[in-house]
């Protein structure tokens, strides 16, 4: 089944648990349901919360809908006869949607005893859909508005088989048991204090600090080596600065209220680039310096509503990897290849080694000239080709200021996530006159490059999470060895081993606990600790160490220096 006849399908299920809902709940008000990326939902006003007990009622009553093999059949009316009809039914929220509405000419759509304001298109008829499943209730502000009132909102997906389905639900398991929401706080990662301080913001634990350490020292390595220069800027500025920008216009609504300092108003950054601008112009530039590759570390704050938030992958407060790059128009493409060969590279080191490639063109609203537009495109295509990329024409899906290439990739269960992004910009040049002195000693307009590669180190950290099911490669796991003695009598010699280790550059700790041998390995399988050294009475005597893998995986017996040689090779590849 192709993607639209899909969606139409999975928006035809959603129809039909509206229906079901209103024979079990008629007081129900319906709200909007449409097919999502994975399935579909539909939200409702509903006077009791819904139970995983109400949602299996709610499947009965679509079998029984489904077995009725109901025809979808479409109606045209007048906006006033819809009105009349929707508001006979007491559905205030179609009511709503319809008095927005500019068209005279109103479609519904009917399947048996149910009536919805709908445009479509459906399938024939309910008894088409084969397999589905309604997967779980949240609540949804009506519109996305937290002004607005609280409905319950049912998920559900469809598909044209049962095999197909039963393959969505084990991949939806295997995803609850990769829960970074989870796995943060199991593995003692990360907080959200919501109550304390507020929903969307990250406070980092001793050891999800020291992971994000590492991933920040990889990152700063690879710049130096490709380069770049760091740069560090406020997280405030005056409110000029976004004006001038064009943000405090276009992104107005995801951007946090000013604050007054010496009667003059500021705002927490939601961007980096402007500081990033105001650096570059800061002296004359020369046509022989240029490229300049700024890149920073950055941490942004941009308003979610609250119904989006979702632990580390969707917060309030974030650090980009962030870089620009000042260059003339004739360096463009070296550059893109440049910044592609490093989104490779660091992708497949952190273990991603399957994305997409989307090339996203001019869409109908554009600033700079179509030449411009034509060349910049033209420079991401063949810069993606150079490097053997296979790519997707995203037509129209351009930022408004200049065409992109967007990398999402794949996780071990095949989910996709958007992360790197590439992006040509012609409006900040212009906003902030961002020149270079040329060989003909006159001032030209450079080209600047957005390029992120984590996309936000919250959100990338959350990927990584779920990707390996919290057990991290042992060069980013924040404890790469436990040390398990025996007995009380062993701890001064587990002592005497982690020091060896320390010198050597390798993490490792003590379970001191007093608990049974079986206990601590369990504890430490629990929080994903690459290996276990166990120590007892003839391992001390014959100088030797019994290693023991995650995943109950016995290495043996053998000398520490081995052990030492094991685990150097892996940190060095990266595994």
């Amino acid at each position: 089944m192709d993607n639209n006849k899909l969606e139409m399908y999975r928006h035809s299920a959603s129809h039909i648990m509206a229906q079901a809902v209103k024979h079990l709940f008629p007081e129900a008000k319906l709200g909007i349901g449409p097919a999502i990326e994975d399935g579909f939902y539909y939200d409702f006003e509903l006077k009791n919360t819904l139970t995983d007990e109400d949602l299996l009622k709610i499947e009965e009553e679509m079998k029984k809908i489904i077995a009725q093999n109901y025809p979808f059949v479409q109606k045209e009316t007048k906006k006033d006869e819809a009105l009349k009809l929707f508001n006979s039914f007491g559905e205030k929220y179609k009511v709503e949607l319809l008095n927005e509405l500019q068209d005279d000419k109103i479609t519904i759509y009917t399947q048996g005893d149910f009536i919805d304001l709908c445009r479509g298109p459906h399938i024939e008829s309910t008894g088409e859909i084969k397999a589905f499943k309604l997967l779980s209730v949240a609540g949804a502000y009506w519109r996305g508005s937290e002004k607005n009132p609280m409905l319950q909102r049912i998920y559900g997906t469809a598909f044209e088989t049962e095999n197909e389905l039963k393959e969505y639900l084990d991949k939806c398991e295997e995803a609850k048991k990769r829960d970074h929401r989870r796995l943060g706080k199991d593995l003692d990662l990360y907080s959200i204090y919501y109550d304390e301080a507020g929903a969307g913001l990250i406070y980092w634990h001793p050891k999800g600090a020291f992971v994000r350490n590492i991933i920040e020292n990889f990152c700063k390595e690879e710049l130096f080596k490709r380069g770049y220069d760091l740069v560090n800027i406020p997280h405030i500025a005056k409110i000029d600065l976004w004006k001038t920008s064009g943000h405090l216009e276009f992104y107005k609504e995801n951007m946090y209220s000013p604050i007054k300092i010496d009667e003059q108003e500021y705002i927490v950054k939601p961007m980096n680039c402007p500081g990033h601008i105001l650096i570059y112009k800061s002296k004359i530039r020369s046509y022989r310096e240029l490229s300049i590759r700024f890149a920073e570390l950055g941490t942004v704050y941009r308003y979610e509503k609250s119904g989006v938030l979702h632990g580390l992958l969707r917060v309030r407060g974030f650090t980009q990897d962030d870089a620009h790059i000042f260059c003339r128009q004739e360096q463009l493409e070296n550059e893109l290849v440049a910044i592609i060969d490093m989104v490779s590279y660091v992708l497949k080191t952190f273990g991603f080694e399957s994305y997409d490639v989307f090339l996203s063109t001019k869409p109908e609203k554009f600033v700079g000239t179509d030449e411009n537009w034509q060349k910049a495109t033209d420079a991401l295509r063949l810069a993606l080709e150079k490097c053997n990329l296979k790519y997707t024409i995203d037509p129209g899906e351009g930022v408004f200021y200049g065409p992109k290439i967007d990398i999402k990739i794949k996780d071990s269960i095949g989910r996709v996530w958007q992360c790197s992004t590439i992006q040509v910009d012609f409006n900040l040049p212009e906003r902030f006159d961002v020149n270079y002195i040329g060989e003909d000693g006159k001032e030209h307009r450079v080209v600047m490059i957005h390029r992120a590669i984590f996309g936000s180190l919250e959100r990338f950290f959350g990927i990584l999470i779920e990707h390996w099911a919290g057990s991290f490669p042992v060069w980013l796991s924040p404890i790469q060895a436990r040390i398990i003695p025996i007995t009380d009598s062993q701890i001064d010699y587990a002592k005497e081993l982690k020091n060896k280790l320390s010198q050597v550059g390798l993490r490792a700790d003590i379970d001191t606990n007093s608990e049974k041998m079986g206990s601590k390995i369990r504890s430490a399988e629990l929080e994903k600790i690459p290996y276990m050294i166990i120590i007892g009475k003839k391992e001390i005597e014959n100088n030797v160490i019994s290693l023991r893998a995650r995943k109950s995986k016995d290495l043996g017996q053998m000398p520490l220096e081995k052990f030492i040689q094991i685990i150097k090779e892996e940190i060095d590849q990266k595994k």
